[in-house]
């Protein structure tokens, strides 16, 4: 038997709905704040991600799905959605006629890291991104939307997680003073730290290993090394989640994983999940649209680990699975051939209908109803036939009635609708 490739999942009929129940719940919050939906590849070359993710991160070095073409071009599976959305505000030319954008997306992402509980290697996310507005009103904006979001969503337990990174003016002093205090504990600490520590020192801080961790509890915090700008930014967001009521807090360690980012920086994370306690998680990325080659235009972005969202959200997938309104039981050929007609008109009618084709006994397609969890069944066969009537079941309360079988596709209609 083959079975499935370690680290990806099916996504089964009952969770479906769930899932699309959240889709839904997103889009609509979504769209009431203003974003459109974009839809992108799931391939593009590999070398908007080197550019736009950095080369020396897990994300690059490990963990991307890189192969080469036909023509020996290197391609990727897509790591993650903004450099993607980027590239495509950027073709486009989609700040031409209005450099302010709003986009969201829900898709799968790939990315070889080790399969953990709510972690698969094709996992999905929900990713919105605004465009064109330099205002750190807009990341608190982001921040409100997030809050509001897994309130929708009955997600339990969570909180907002705030930082800043700073910007290339102020960032220098902040990475000098972290290089130093590294160099002081290099011993505690792990190989790909060590590598990083000179060329990359943010990144040892975003470093999950718990020896490096315990290490790094006194590392310097980028929020004594801010210029007056940045200070008065950061300022202006905590102010603004003050007066909307969102509660956060001021985490120095919290840094994001991707090159790109600077100034205002967030995650919200759960008590739900243990260690891997992170479910969404963004910022502000001010340089990447002109990274890529596009204009010098201000950006700022999230995405949502939708995987792990399903699994904490208070939404069950019992309570969105579509069960049939009526099956209809029908015994002998002739009964057969009325049931599938009177299927099928009821289907496009926007009925559920269900019948048993293998010409099982009344008490076996008794049972498939119940097992399907339908409303009504509607019995009939040679006697019924011959009286012009069928026997319609409530299968809730078991009461059962005769009805005509002259117009019975509107009595069943008129009973389903009551």
């Amino acid at each position: 038997m083959i079975q499935l490739i370690r680290g990806f999942k099916d996504i089964l009929p009952g969770e479906v709905e769930q899932w699309q129940e959240i889709e839904r719940i997103s889009r609509d919050l979504f769209e009431d704040f203003g974003f459109k939906e974009i839809r992108i590849p799931i391939m593009e070359r590999t070398e908007l991600f080197k550019r736009s993710i950095g080369e020396d991160t897990d994300i690059v070095e490990k963990e991307m799905y890189t192969f080469p073409d036909g023509k020996g071009d290197l391609i990727t599976l897509r790591p993650e959605a903004t450099a993607s959305i980027v590239r495509a505000y950027i073709q486009h030319k989609l700040f031409a006629k209005d450099p302010v954008q709003k986009f969201y997306l829900l898709g799968p992402m790939f990315r070889r890291e080790r399969p953990q509980k709510g972690r698969y290697r094709q996992f999905y996310q929900i990713d919105a991104e605004i465009f064109g507005v330099a205002s750190p009103l807009v990341d608190v904006q982001l921040i409100l939307i997030l809050v509001t979001l897994f309130g929708r969503l009955q997600v339990p337990d969570i909180i907002a997680h705030i930082n800043t990174l700073g910007c290339p003016q102020c960032r220098p002093g902040f990475k000098a003073a972290l290089r130093e205090m590294l160099m002081s504990v290099s011993d505690r600490l792990c190989s790909d730290c060590i590598r990083r520590r000179d060329r990359n020192p943010l990144r040892v801080l975003d470093c999950k290993v718990p020896a490096c961790r315990e290490a790094l509890k006194k590392a310097p915090s980028i929020l004594d090394h801010l210029c007056s700008e940045c200070q008065d930014d950061f300022a202006e967001v905590r102010n603004s989640l003050d007066k909307l009521k969102v509660p956060y807090v001021i985490d120095k360690r919290l840094v994001r994983g991707l090159d790109y980012y600077a100034r205002t920086t967030f995650e919200i994370q759960t008590g739900s999940l243990g260690a891997q306690s992170a479910v969404a998680g963004g910022g502000r990325y001010d340089g990447l649209v002109e990274e890529l080659g596009g204009p010098q235009i201000p950006a700022t972005g999230f995405a949502i680990g939708f995987d792990r969202l399903a699994e904490i959200s208070g939404l069950k997938p019992s309570d969105y699975e579509r069960k049939p309104e009526i099956f209809v039981a029908a015994l002998g050929e002739k009964s057969q051939s009325l049931a599938f007609e009177w299927i099928c008109r009821l289907g496009l009618d926007g009925i559920g209908a269900e019948m048993d084709f293998s010409g099982k006994s009344l008490k076996s397609q008794m049972k498939r109803a119940d097992r399907l969890g339908a409303s009504y069944v509607l019995i009939l066969g040679d006697k019924e036939l011959e009286e012009k009537t069928a026997i319609l079941r409530n299968m809730e309360n078991k009461e059962q009635v005769s009805v005509p079988l002259n117009d019975i596709i509107q009595t069943i209609k008129n009973t389903i609708s009551q």
